[in-house]
């Protein structure tokens, strides 16, 4: 026990540590191909004693068929839960004598995982993360456990309108492919989920051909190398096919759905731009500059600082391995619900046809490459970083002529983009709850 508070300790003071240090210019990153053919992307530090360790497998929920929907949630909830000769308790016992901290996380596009290693005692922290990786074991009282908690959060999303809306508009948007479903499945679906089904997808899910590896920390890049291939060298090979890509199929129009609520959520948006388009960064500034999220946006100033109809609205681009869409979402008044729908369609006209102005442009490329540094805040953010880099397609070296790109980017570079972009007459409104929206 004593043990292992040192060691929780120490991996404490080693993120509070390198968060403290003045952030570099650039990120020295460092690419690791291994003996078995992995490519790892490393950012080497020996100041604190332990390594970082993101890897990302292609696919996630995307692959699972209709009937077996949260599958793979699921399965990722139980890589934790007991493996080999560890039941769940003494795995978790095995990791806190160790102070490692190892995590599992899915999503529509990938399985993740997570992983912060003391220097000292990699070598069996490791163990056990090729033990959650091959042998899950899927105990029954496990997989009970975790069932009761999807179920539980499925049912409160049923009765949650953020939820309804986002749901409701995956549904609109892509129709019967994946994107369209949750990727947490349903009540029934999840309910019918046995043992076999899961060590099924687990297979199908952790595949040694679909990986995306970064690393961080107090590692060598032949010790890394070798890591990486004592834990995913024997995984499979993909056997189950990606889906084909998704196509916005969302219908113009107000979509009602009904909701016995104090507040309106109405999500809207249409098409979206792929992040691999050459024009994919203007596209994010302008988006920055219309409804980041931020006080001071067209969105926040139109509906929240000068009319007063939400506490606060966003958009964002959504942009998915396999489709993508330009959405954003707001709560209101009931009452408010035709005045807002308006509004945003004439802030959306307004992008396509004059677009930003010099200020505004100004103002987002000094916020977007001042908070950029701030992301690589310690080894456990520049993993994550690195191999999400990988799962998304950048060059290596993006990371350090990010923010020359943004400031290369001129007005008028913006407002083609911004024509591009917005499509007010392709609008699509899911409105959940509350009378006053007009149905087309």
């Amino acid at each position: 026990m004593i043990r292992s508070m040192i060691h929780r300790a120490a991996l404490g003071c080693a993120l509070t540590l390198f968060a403290a240090l003045p952030l570099r210019a650039e990120i020295d990153i460092t690419e690791v191909t291994t003996p078995a053919g992995f490519t790892a992307w490393l950012v080497q530090d020996d100041a604190i004693p332990f390594v970082a360790l993101d890897v990302h497998f292609r696919g996630g929920a995307s692959i699972e068929p209709p009937e077996q929907a949260g599958a793979v949630n699921l399965m990722t909830a139980l890589l934790g839960d007991g493996a080999g000769d560890l039941d769940g308790q003494a795995f978790a016992e095995a990791r806190e004598e160790l102070g490692a901290r190892i995590s599992f996380s899915s999503g529509r596009d990938s399985v993740s995982l997570s992983a912060r290693l003391l220097t000292e005692n990699r070598e069996e922290a490791q163990a056990l993360i090729r033990l959650a990786l091959h042998e899950p074991r899927f105990d029954a009282d496990a997989i009970e456990r975790a069932r009761g908690r999807v179920i539980s959060s499925l049912r409160s999303d049923a009765v949650n309108p953020n939820s309804i809306a986002g749901q409701e508009f995956a549904r609109l948007a892509f129709g019967d492919h994946p994107y369209g479903r949750s990727s947490d499945g349903t009540p029934e679906t999840v309910a019918a989920l046995d043992a076999d089904a899961l060590r099924a997808m687990h297979r199908a899910a952790l595949t040694r051909d679909r990986v995306h590896i970064g690393a961080a920390g107090d590692i060598a890049p032949e010790e890394l190398a070798a890591l990486v291939d004592y834990l995913l060298a024997d995984l499979p090979v993909a056997d189950t096919p990606l889906p084909d890509r998704a196509e916005f199929i969302g219908a113009p129009g107000v979509h009602e759905v009904p909701f016995d609520g104090p507040q309106t959520v109405i999500s809207f948006g249409h098409a979206g731009i792929a992040r691999d388009d050459p024009d994919f960064l203007a596209a994010f500034v302008v988006n920055e500059a219309f409804g980041g999220g931020r006080f001071g946006t067209r969105l926040m100033r139109s509906l929240r600082e000068e009319r007063g109809l939400t506490y606060g609205v966003g958009s964002f681009l959504a942009t998915g391995a396999l489709g993508e869409s330009y959405q954003g979402r707001l709560s209101t008044d009931p009452q408010h619900v035709s005045q807002v729908l308006d509004i945003l369609r004439d802030e959306w006209r307004a992008m396509a046809e004059d677009g930003i102005t010099e200020d505004e442009a100004a103002r987002v490329r000094t916020y977007l490459t001042g908070a950029y540094p701030l992301r690589f805040d310690g080894n456990a953010s520049i993993a994550s970083i690195m191999a999400s880099m990988q799962f998304q397609g950048f060059d290596i070296d993006y990371v350090n002529i990010r923010n020359d790109l943004i400031e290369a980017l001129t007005l008028d570079d913006l407002n083609t983009m911004a024509a591009r972009l917005f499509d007010p007459e392709a609008l699509t409104f899911v409105v959940v709850g509350g009378p006053g929206a007009e149905t087309n």
